[in-house]
């Protein structure tokens, strides 16, 4: 029986050259192609090598770089290459200093001023009896003036019992014809705890992270002693009555001007699962509306949040408001709306495909690849990074310009920046292996490049996916906090939550006072036509400026 003949290494002898291409010349000269192959990919390995240990400091945690950092990865850089050198004509290397600018040594930093927004409350502090006296001619000392100093101080909360008393009317006259006064706010008929507690309630476990064993020490320690399964009633109840906000406000985003959709993981407690724990998904939605005002863009945001039983783009749930991702999408087409801004994932490639809607990358992911091949020791990601920071200090520079400003400098400033960045990977992917960190970054940027330059054509488009993704940090918050959803009933609760504390913080409303002023109003029969727009979010902030500045005219 013959056996094929051992590969050799192509290790040349002592007496033959050692260059690497009389080696290669050798090999094929003698037909030994895969020799030829695996020293390409010893001395790309040995490359890379060279690379991660010519890294030095120029590893990164995390995604925020600085131009000190961006400046010491460049002094390790090797010599630059044809590309390299294009690609630092349109985004030269920060200095050395980082771009620092030297000059007289700044002071420390002073005392901030106290907030406008805040009351002020007088505060007289006055001279001791015995010491009013003057110590010359013995009679007492006059008030000439006062000495203020501002201190920011903070009244303990306070639980009380609110005694309603309502007033009872009728006429001595006839005898009779009495009239009651309504009830006072509460959330549930008969119920013995006020808005304000279950509004902190929700806000407590949904907005900062607070398990309710947390928030019942919280309570005792002000003297009420709230069992945790009435303050899992009170909740249960409150989500409930906010759900015909959550769903006009998934509603409003579906036919908003920009949609962002990014989906992040839920644990339920399920007991069928052999785990005792199944993985849902929690879908974030954010719709913005840019709104010229004075020559300056505001942006109307607001946030929906939707649970699904599974992580699938097609909800595989009986229950009709488990929407999917494919289901909320097929609502954005039929709307006429386009833009969507979303990650590279394959999970919305075949709405892509299907045509009516227009995929917004986001260039967050494609820099990440690069920190992540930075990380790993690749030195040359600096570059690509370093473009980015470029791009992104752009961005800064436009908030709250109007569309057109934004897009003309777009098109002057970041179009340049982009396409040389783009010009670079082209050069980078013929030489990369596809596993190599670097590979991947360079694969990932250009196979998503028509939707990675969308926001270059339209000031109106966001460069990435950022805002929903730090949406997604609450929920991060909870599951570290209370680990998992009891069901998937609770989950649906802590999706409607999420909406409408998440839609409160976009645009700067107090969650306490918005919750403890509408819930009373949703417990009471109400139209959804001719009610409900009132005690939106948005309409309710807009309500309270405006009665704030006619109160303060009148003043």
């Amino acid at each position: 029986m013959s056996t094929a003949p051992e590969q050799s290494t192509p290790t040349p002898a002592s007496s033959q050259s050692t260059d690497p291409v009389e080696v290669a010349r050798r090999l094929l000269s003698d037909g030994r192609h895969d020799d030829v192959i695996a020293l390409i990919s010893k001395l790309l390995g040995s490359h890379e090598r060279q690379l991660r240990a010519a890294a030095g400091k120029a590893s990164f945690e995390n995604e925020g770089v600085t131009s000190e950092q961006l400046a010491i990865a460049f002094s390790k850089l090797p010599g630059p290459k044809a590309a390299d050198e294009k690609l630092d004509e349109i985004v030269p290397p920060p200095p050395p200093d980082g771009g620092k600018k030297h000059g007289p040594k700044q002071r420390g930093p002073r005392r901030r001023a106290t907030p406008e927004a805040l009351p002020v409350k007088d505060n007289l502090i006055v001279v001791a009896d015995d010491a009013r006296a003057c110590p010359d001619c013995g009679r007492e000392r006059t008030c000439v003036r006062h000495e203020k100093t501002c201190i920011i101080d903070i009244k303990p909360a306070e639980v009380f019992v609110r005694e309603d008393r309502r007033q009872v009317l009728t006429c001595v006259p006839c005898g009779g014809n009495t009239i009651t006064a309504p009830l006072g706010d509460k959330v549930v008929a008969g119920g013995a705890y006020s808005s304000n507690i279950v509004a902190q309630l929700l806000v407590g476990k949904y907005e900062d992270g607070l398990p309710l064993h947390r928030q019942q020490a919280q309570f005792r320690r002000l003297g009420l002693d709230i069992p945790s399964a009435t303050m899992g009633d009170q909740i249960r109840w409150g989500a409930e009555l906010l759900k015909p906000i959550a769903s006009a406000l998934l509603a409003d985003i579906v036919a908003s001007e920009t949609m962002h959709v990014d989906g992040t993981s839920l644990p339920v407690l399920d007991r069928d699962d052999p785990k005792g724990i199944k993985t849902g998904s929690l879908w974030g939605y954010i719709g913005v509306e840019v709104r010229v005002v004075d020559g300056e863009a505001h942006h109307e945001q607001r946030a929906a949040y939707v649970y699904t039983p599974t992580g699938h783009a097609k909800s595989r749930s009986s229950v009709p408001t488990d929407l999917g991702p494919d289901e909320v999408l097929n609502l954005r087409r039929a709307t006429g709306r386009k833009n969507v801004v979303a990650d590279a994932a394959g999970l919305f490639d075949a709405q892509f495909k299907l045509g009516g809607l227009l995929e917004v990358g986001c260039n967050m992911h494609g820099r990440r690849y690069f920190i992540k091949a930075l990380d790993a020791k690749d030195i040359r990601a600096v570059r690509a990074i370093n473009a980015y920071k470029v791009l992104y200090d752009i961005e800064e520079k436009l908030r709250g310009k109007p569309p057109d400003e934004v897009k003309a400098v777009r098109q002057k400033e970041s179009k340049p920046v982009l396409e040389a960045l783009f010009a670079w990977a082209e050069t980078y992917r013929e030489t990369e292996l596809p596993k190599s960190s670097l590979g991947r970054a360079v694969r990932y940027l250009l196979n998503h490049r028509k939707a990675f330059s969308r926001f270059l054509d339209d000031g109106v488009l966001p460069i990435d996916n950022g805002i929903v993704e730090r949406a997604h940090r609450r929920p991060a918050i909870g599951r570290r906090a209370y680990l998992f959803a009891g069901s998937d009933e609770g989950a649906r609760r802590a999706a409607i939550a999420y909406t409408v504390l998440g839609t409160c913080r976009l645009n700067g409303i107090n969650p306490t006072q918005y919750l403890a002023d509408v819930l009373p109003k949703l417990a009471r029969p109400i139209s959804i036509t001719r009610d409900l727009p009132a005690l939106m979010p948005l309409a309710w902030k807009q309500a309270r400026t405006v009665a704030a500045s006619v109160g303060q005219s009148a003043a």
